[in-house]
């Protein structure tokens, strides 16, 4: 099935070069475009894509929104398939975006997949990665709701993949202008339509942050946003999950006495609490 790749990118530069050669290599696969969404930039990431004929639209920051800006560009977008990425993801493998799709197909009912994703160091993200991105796959449907509650939705767009003709049957985001968690919202409306959803671990990408206390807080206050907007997805258990990943945290960073992980903690933790009440105030 051919596959129309969409990534938006922002100061770019430090990767744009790496993750454009990464996608170039990948093997096994029909890539009918790359598609780049730049907002306006103070780095020289337009300088590249220029040099290197890439396919990219240009838009004002005013204009960015993650829902809407990936929304716009798969609408235009004619293959089978539909890949979402950050600008930040590494990609080593050659077969990263095969595993990532060879699920989907014409006849199966996985419409939507995602990757497993890695951390690129040894700070609180190491634990939520374990997490989240576990070493073996798994599928998940509407019968996982019950068992599952909120997870049954987890989805992340920094690498996924989602058929074309079910992301418009749905109606994409809805022409809503989400401030994040874009990829929960679709994972919903996929799953409630009766669809399912494949965690792909073969599917590998490095993907990690080095937030500030302020970011935590900022990331997590849009979150509750996003949660305020849309509230019907309390029902499935908003506090047990993030409780649940909390706890983990904890117990593996003090199993491997990660001295890093165990100060930053409460502080890490307490700026997601804080940051959440507000956003959903």
């Amino acid at each position: 099935m051919s596959i129309d790749i969409i990534c938006p990118l922002y100061n770019a530069a430090s990767y744009i070069e790496s993750l454009n050669n990464s996608l170039l290599f990948q093997e096994n696969v029909n890539i009918n475009k790359i598609n780049y969404i730049l907002t306006e930039s103070s780095d020289k990431t337009e300088e590249f894509l220029k040099k290197n004929n890439c396919s990219y639209k240009k838009i004002n920051k005013t204009d960015f929104s993650h829902s809407l800006v990936r929304e716009n560009a798969a609408y235009k977008c004619t293959s089978d398939i539909l890949v979402f990425i950050t600008q930040d993801v590494i990609i080593k493998d050659k077969n990263w975006l095969y595993e990532l799709t060879k699920d989907i197909t014409e006849t199966s009912d996985i419409v939507a997949t995602y990757s497993r994703q890695l951390p690129n160091d040894n700070g609180i993200e190491k634990y939520t990665r374990e997490k989240n991105y576990p070493k073996d796959s798994f599928i998940v449907s509407k019968d996982d709701i019950e068992r599952l509650g909120l997870k049954t939705f987890f989805f992340s767009d920094a690498s996924s993949a989602i058929r074309r003709d079910i992301f418009n049957k749905l109606n994409g985001y809805d022409r809503k202008n989400l401030p994040t968690n874009e990829d929960m919202y679709i994972a919903h409306k996929i799953i409630m339509a009766g669809y399912k959803i494949k965690y792909c671990a073969s599917s590998v990408v490095y993907h990690s942050h080095k937030f500030s206390l302020k970011e935590v807080y900022n990331r997590y206050r849009l979150t509750g946003i996003f949660f305020k907007e849309n509230n019907y997805l309390d029902k499935y258990g908003t506090n047990k999950a993030g409780g649940s990943l909390a706890t983990y945290v904890l117990k593996r960073a003090i199993d491997e006495k990660n001295i890093k992980v165990l100060v930053r903690f409460p502080f890490d933790m307490l700026a997601r609490i804080i940051g959440m009440k507000v956003g959903k105030r």
